[in-house]
């Protein structure tokens, strides 16, 4: 019996043990989806309960595979074993992840996991098989576990929902802090980091970043007791990577003494849980569309000869249940 042809089980199993292919079988499971992911889920979910889950979010060009790529030297070097889900823009043609954070990444100590995802369009640019993969990552052992998202679009305030401890990057020159505050980063964030501290305007950024979160009053696990912490961080040459390293511990023993992560942990379960009746919904609505009298009422909306209105009320009538 092949690896591949393994049940779920002994696959869980061979991950707890070490075996790193079992983990990477294991992904591929949970990013096809299906029964089989399900069965995983219940395996895993109890073990991954301990592992400190963290979001690594930001522009596009902001350094945040760089970056990562120091966190996870520097947590080996501490003695942990971190794990890195880098989640990719989708091929539109294959839908695959584009590797390039893996390349990027190549250099970091083999005791780490990386594995690149593929967004398959979901808004956020989080797959669904995030929680899930976060989960297989945690039970086989890994902690902590990295999540860097693509850095698109105001819902990358998504990566809030499957995360621990939220790191915002921004880049100073770029304008990166006020579309933080306009995407409501500001309001998520555990962690501030301004890289590229070298080039010119670092301070302005970091200044920028300041004032809002006094003018907004924003505050990490929105608890008054915590105020999102700045480092200033040259990921290229490694400076400022030891106090993020630390900042995000230190959020960890706050999460743990102040009871905050149960909370976030609820968080976390109504959003996957929102997504997977989302995901539900969407099956369902695409095979109503398909139906005759539905496809008979689109047509009919095309030609001017119904409202959408009126369309909307035939999609509604064959589900059988109001939107």
């Amino acid at each position: 019996m092949t690896r591949s042809d393994l049940p779920a089980r002994e696959l869980v199993e061979r991950a707890g043990n070490g075996d790193r292919r079992a983990v990477g079988r294991l992904l591929s499971l949970v990013e096809r989806g299906g029964p089989v992911a399900e069965e995983i889920a219940e395996l895993t979910h109890a073990a991954s309960q301990a592992a400190h889950v963290i979001g690594i979010t930001g522009a596009p060009g902001s350094g945040k595979s760089t970056m990562v790529a120091r966190l996870v030297a520097a947590s080996t070097a501490a003695g942990q074993r971190p794990a890195v889900l880098a989640v990719d823009p989708s091929s539109p043609l294959t839908g695959g992840a584009i590797l390039g954070d893996r390349v990027r990444m190549a250099e970091v100590d083999t005791t780490a996991f990386i594995r690149s995802v593929a967004t398959r369009g979901h808004a956020g640019g989080l797959a669904l098989a995030i929680p899930g993969g976060a989960r297989v990552l945690a039970a086989a052992g890994f902690d902590p576990v990295i999540i860097e998202t693509v850095g698109v679009g105001q819902v990358e305030v998504d990566v809030t929902a499957a995360a621990d401890t939220t790191v915002v990057v921004v880049t100073p020159g770029m304008g990166d802090a006020v579309q933080a505050n306009k995407a409501g980063l500001l309001e998520v964030a555990d962690v501030f980091v301004v890289n590229k501290a070298d080039l010119p305007r670092a301070s302005d950024a970091r200044r920028d970043l300041e004032l809002m979160l006094e003018l907004s009053h924003v505050t990490g696990q929105e608890d008054e007791n915590y105020r999102p912490p700045i480092a200033m961080v040259n990921s290229l040459e490694g400076d400022g990577i030891a106090e993020v390293h630390a900042l995000i511990g230190a959020h960890r023993d706050y999460l743990d003494e102040s009871g905050s992560r149960h909370a976030g942990r609820c968080r976390r379960a109504r959003f996957e849980l929102l997504s997977r009746a989302g995901l539900q919904f969407e099956r369902r609505l695409a095979a109503t569309l398909e139906m005759p009298e539905v496809a008979a009422a689109i047509d009919d909306v095309a030609a001017g000869r119904a409202t959408p209105a009126a369309g909307l009320a035939a999609l509604t009538a064959a589900l059988g249940q109001p939107l």
